[in-house]
């Protein structure tokens, strides 16, 4: 999906570990942070297995559909969620640019990338939304600091790492965009 293969499995690289580590914060004494962390999960293995360059692996035709499957009821169930707070519009935002990025996958599938096929304005506005996203949660990453002692939050629930775990999702969803 992504040209040159070395940045390819750069992607692949970080979004796996996203995916991995959100899976860790699963483990939280918070239950929404768990089940945000449980939606986290899913988006970056979901990015880090589409982000495959097709040299190594081109999945087979209903691949794609099974994508759009998957992060569509992600969607409505962020949907769903996004009554009790607005951070799940941004996982609205994140499982729908998956389902867009599998319904165009889908149309070019031989190739794993696609031709641009896709409506320009659509891919403009998710453009501008994740780098937005991108440049917002970097900002606030920085004045964030580490309180220690034995009252100290455990390490799946610093909100300093959800938030680094957030920014390379979305630093991965800006890449596998511009691919678009």
């Amino acid at each position: 999906m992504h040209g040159p293969v070395s940045p390819a499995w750069l992607l692949v690289a970080l979004c796996a570990a996203t995916g991995a580590y959100c899976l860790l914060r699963m483990r939280s004494g918070v239950e929404e942070q768990r089940r945000a962390a449980g939606g986290e999960a899913l988006m970056g293995f979901g990015m880090a297995a589409m982000a495959i360059p097709a040299a190594v692996f081109a999945p087979p035709r209903w691949v794609w559909p099974l994508y759009a499957a998957v992060f569509g009821l992600a969607a409505l169930r962020a949907l769903w969620s996004a009554r009790r707070s607005a951070h799940h519009l941004h996982h609205l935002l994140g499982s729908t640019a998956m389902v867009y990025m599998a319904v165009l996958m889908a149309a070019a599938p031989a190739h794993h990338h696609t031709d641009g096929s896709g409506p320009a304005w659509l891919t403009g506005a998710l453009l501008l939304y994740f780098t937005g996203y991108v440049l917002l949660t970097g900002a606030r990453l920085v004045p964030v600091t580490v309180r220690g002692g034995p009252g100290a939050a455990r390490w799946g629930d610093r909100p300093e790492l959800s938030r680094v775990c957030r920014l390379s999702m979305g630093i991965g969803m800006l890449a596998m965009l511009l691919t678009m």
